[in-house]
């Protein structure tokens, strides 16, 4: 790699980080007088609590402007012809920026919308394989934090079985491996509620819950694989 081509390199892998920091669950709340994400449940600006703070629909708003920080990160990359281990990179820079946000002190939400946004960049159909997934995982265990991190599992082996059969560039391996793990990690602490027995499930209405059906201000929420934090070929 040529001088001018690291140094590309490293500022779109910035700019990935500076694109995943964006905190649109505030921006949005701010914009429609809504309460701030941060000053409720675990303080963390991804889906749970934005859909506490601001009702479903701002929140299904804000989930999807995450999502698409994933996906701008690697589809600025492609566009400047930087190459796909560039690419993943940056895409995964997105993640960490979303999660360790440079506008908010290094807070943020679970990393799991824009990594599905990433994956959406890489493989499509993969991505949208993990939405039902997501969807009756919560559905059946009410905990969406098991949602997210089933989804995040099941799309990197999807994507690392994609890549070995279908002849994709090696570099997704990276994105299979790192995104999953990113997104787990940023899960420790929901992970040691659920080993301990006192991670919150989602409510129902009926049971006292927001409308719409928040879910517990320490789990994560998102679309598909949408955030959900409380506190050599390409793939066609």
């Amino acid at each position: 790699m040529e001088i001018p081509e690291l140094v590309r390199a490293i500022l779109l892998v910035v700019a990935g980080y500076l694109i995943g920091g964006i905190p649109w669950s505030i921006i949005v709340a701010r914009l429609t007088g809504r309460t701030d994400p941060r000053t409720i449940g675990s303080g963390r600006t991804g889906g749970a609590n934005a859909m506490r703070a601001m009702g479903p629909r701002l929140a299904l708003l804000s989930g999807i402007l995450d999502l698409l920080k994933g996906t701008a990160a690697v589809l600025l990359a492609r566009w400047l012809g930087a190459g796909t281990g560039v690419e993943v990179v940056a895409g995964l820079a997105a993640i960490v920026g979303h999660s360790r946000s440079p506008f908010l002190g290094l807070g943020g939400g679970r990393g799991v919308a824009p990594a599905f946004g990433g994956l959406l960049a890489f493989a499509p159909v993969i991505a949208l394989l993990t939405v039902p997934l997501f969807v009756v995982v919560i559905a059946v265990t009410r905990y969406s934090s098991v949602g997210s991190l089933t989804a995040s599992a099941v799309a990197g082996i999807l994507l690392a079985a994609a890549t070995a059969t279908q002849g994709w560039d090696p570099w997704l391996y990276l994105y299979a491996a790192g995104g999953t793990l990113l997104v787990w990690l940023f899960h420790t602490d929901n992970i040691q509620r659920l080993l301990a027995g006192t991670e919150r499930k989602i409510r129902t209405p009926a049971e006292g819950g927001p409308a719409g059906g928040a879910a517990s201000g320490d789990g994560s929420s998102g679309g598909g694989a949408a955030d959900g934090s409380s506190r050599a070929g390409r793939p066609a």
